[in-house]
């Protein structure tokens, strides 16, 4: 394969082991003769970049090297950083681009009607001026949508999937998912002595907006109950189990972990902010509401922690900097044989490269008849034998 120009970025919320991807696909690019472009700040990089401007091209387009991605699997975050951007449904043109006329679109949701315009011409466009034969992009279901859509309009694109939600559809795991458990398992084996010490009923709030593994695989191997997006509980039956427990522990305490997105019967999680470029408004913190309903019905005392960004902070665990330096080196291996239109994947406890998901179908979601126990609230611990390594099905 004779040199080329490789692109790559990163999409949505960082999350632990996304740089080890990075080094992987440069320092194997350049030892084959081939540059490799970082995208800075995910999409966002290829809609509002201005070739034409020293200032934007600095802001946006980051040669990669073996010199300066040396040490960046060292740490967490993105050495490219990030952005939650759709360009197919921007919610404003940049300023130097006013005078070019995109497709627009008017939605109207709760009275209120805006306009969003798909400035995929210009993603394309600038992927043509900087000479770019591929793109490797790194996301969750939202960046790998646009990514999809990509791939559909001509462009070569690989994908490597990330998300702590580990909701991603067409692979069993997604890079930050294990990094974001061990971060939570911690963080509550921590606060298990203050909980305990003021006998208290201790409530965690982790991320899940659709699907509740990060909720749901924090329990198993914590042992505690949880309310995940997918199975709305029962507030009266929670509470009672979670008094059960509480008075059955020598300690007198008890925990029960929340995704964002859990609910019970009868409840909504209010919602606030403006919506970001994927249709996402930001969600209250159910635990907290959790928490007034327990104080108010049993008058126990509670603590509330919100484990959420702290779980995506920080270096990755072992898992995850494997199955970043893993899932980098096939995308590149991809590349390298002139695919496209695949996302590095783990498929039946087994690395693959699987086709990028369809962005109707949404998010993975967790199996509540094989994944959640409806009458006690916990994980199912039964019938793993023959199951994938991590407990889920694609």
């Amino acid at each position: 394969m004779p040199g080329k120009r490789i692109g790559i970025l990163t999409g949505g919320g960082d999350v632990p082991g996304l740089n080890s991807v990075i080094k992987n696909v440069v320092y194997r690019g350049a030892t084959d003769g081939h540059e490799v472009i970082g995208i800075r700040r995910g999409w966002e990089g290829l809609t509002h970049l201005n070739l034409d401007d020293p200032q934007s091209k600095a802001r946006y387009v980051l040669p990669l090297n073996k010199e300066n991605t040396r040490t960046i699997d060292r740490t967490g975050g993105t050495f490219l950083h990030t952005s939650r951007t759709n360009p197919s449904r921007m919610k404003a043109v940049p300023e130097f681009l006013k005078s070019k006329n995109f497709p627009s679109a008017e939605t109207t949701k709760k009275g209120v009607t805006s306009t969003t315009f798909d400035m995929s011409s210009q993603v394309l466009d600038n992927l043509s001026k900087l000479g770019l034969d591929y793109l490797a992009a790194i996301g969750g279901d939202d960046t790998l949508s646009y990514a999809a859509q990509l791939d559909r309009l001509g462009f070569s694109v690989v994908c490597i999937p990330k998300t702590m939600d580990n909701d991603v559809r067409n692979t069993e795991y997604c890079i930050g998912f294990s990094t974001a458990i061990s971060r939570a398992t911690d963080a509550i084996q921590r606060q298990r002595t203050t909980v305990g010490s003021h006998e208290r009923v201790g409530i965690f709030r982790v991320f899940g907006r659709d699907a509740g593994y990060t909720a749901l695989f924090t329990a198993y191997v914590n042992s505690l109950r949880c309310g995940i997006p997918e199975y709305n509980f029962n507030l009266e039956k929670m509470i009672d189990l979670i008094m059960t427990d509480k008075r059955n522990n020598p300690s007198n305490y008890a925990l029960v972990v929340l995704s964002e997105g859990a609910e019970w019967e009868g409840y909504s999680v209010r919602e606030y902010g403006e919506a970001d470029a994927f249709g996402h408004r930001k969600k209250a913190n159910v635990a907290e509401d959790f928490s007034d309903v327990i104080v108010k019905r049993t008058g126990e005392e509670t603590v509330v922690s919100d484990l959420t960004y702290d779980l995506r902070s920080g270096a990755p665990d072992y898992t995850d900097k494997l199955v970043a330096t893993t899932f980098g080196n096939m995308a590149y291996d991809a590349i390298q044989q002139q695919k496209r239109g695949l996302m590095a994947a783990i498929v039946d406890g087994r690395y693959a490269m699987a086709e990028i998901p369809d962005p109707k179908l949404g998010p993975r979601k967790v199996d509540i008849a094989t994944m959640f126990n409806i009458e006690r609230y916990r994980p199912s611990y039964a019938n793993k034998e023959g199951m994938p390594v991590f407990l889920t099905k694609r």
